[in-house]
């Protein structure tokens, strides 16, 4: 019987916040973008650290995002991304000459996921070129006025069995993890202050008080 396992990914290149999930081992893993790396002020040359730093706190993965505007060009910087650790994934978009630049990547052995897909039909030309994984953006997905969720169900069915596997991102609150989880989905991303929000219940902390409080009276 296969157990299902549930991943999160921290959605940031915020080195010391990343490292604290790690370590408390709430994180399998990081993703980024090249959005990501300039709201947190992180340049080119810093990615090498920040992947040893993570992958020696414990990272299964650590996701960069390769870059260009032919598939050449993206699939040249993605094997200097490449270099930096064997755990190291490369993300692509979901364009044209991003999913020929996947596709020549996952030939050569890369783990691949396909970013910002935003329909089932580019969930399924994910799973035709062999990707690991697709992201879809479910805050962007609502943004837009669709039922987010009830695409990404669709995306989950599609490529059910294939080996490419749904990681969702773009999750703003826990309640949407719950309702994507709920759906089939087992990977997610989300910044590190929604991740610690699904830790939090206030019913949970007042029991935790109450726990403290009564282990003083029985403590020799």
């Amino acid at each position: 019987m296969n157990t299902r396992r549930i991943r999160w990914y921290a959605d940031s290149a915020n080195e010391g916040e990343v490292l604290r999930l790690l370590d408390e081992g709430l994180v399998c893993g990081v993703t980024t973008n090249p959005e990501i790396l300039r709201a947190d002020g992180v340049t080119l040359g810093r990615l090498p650290e920040l992947a040893r730093s993570w992958v020696g706190h414990g990272a299964e993965e650590v996701f960069f995002q390769t870059w260009g505007s032919t598939a050449d060009e993206m699939v040249e910087h993605a094997r200097e991304l490449l270099g930096i650790s064997p755990r190291v994934c490369i993300k692509a978009p979901a364009t044209e000459i991003g999913f020929s630049a996947a596709a020549r990547l996952v030939k050569e052995g890369a783990t691949v996921l396909v970013t910002a897909v935003y329909n089932p039909v580019q969930a399924l030309a994910a799973a035709s070129i062999g990707a690991r994984y697709i992201a879809p953006y479910l805050g962007r997905l609502d943004d837009a006025g669709y039922d987010g969720a009830g695409i990404i169900d669709t995306m989950a069915s599609a490529v059910a069995g294939t080996g490419t596997e749904v990681l969702a991102a773009s999750l703003r609150s826990p309640d949407r993890i719950l309702d994507l989880a709920q759906c089939g989905v087992n990977a997610f991303t989300a910044k590190p202050a929604v991740l610690r929000q699904a830790l939090r219940a206030e019913a949970s902390d007042a029991s935790a008080r109450a726990f403290e409080e009564a282990m003083e009276s029985v403590v020799d």
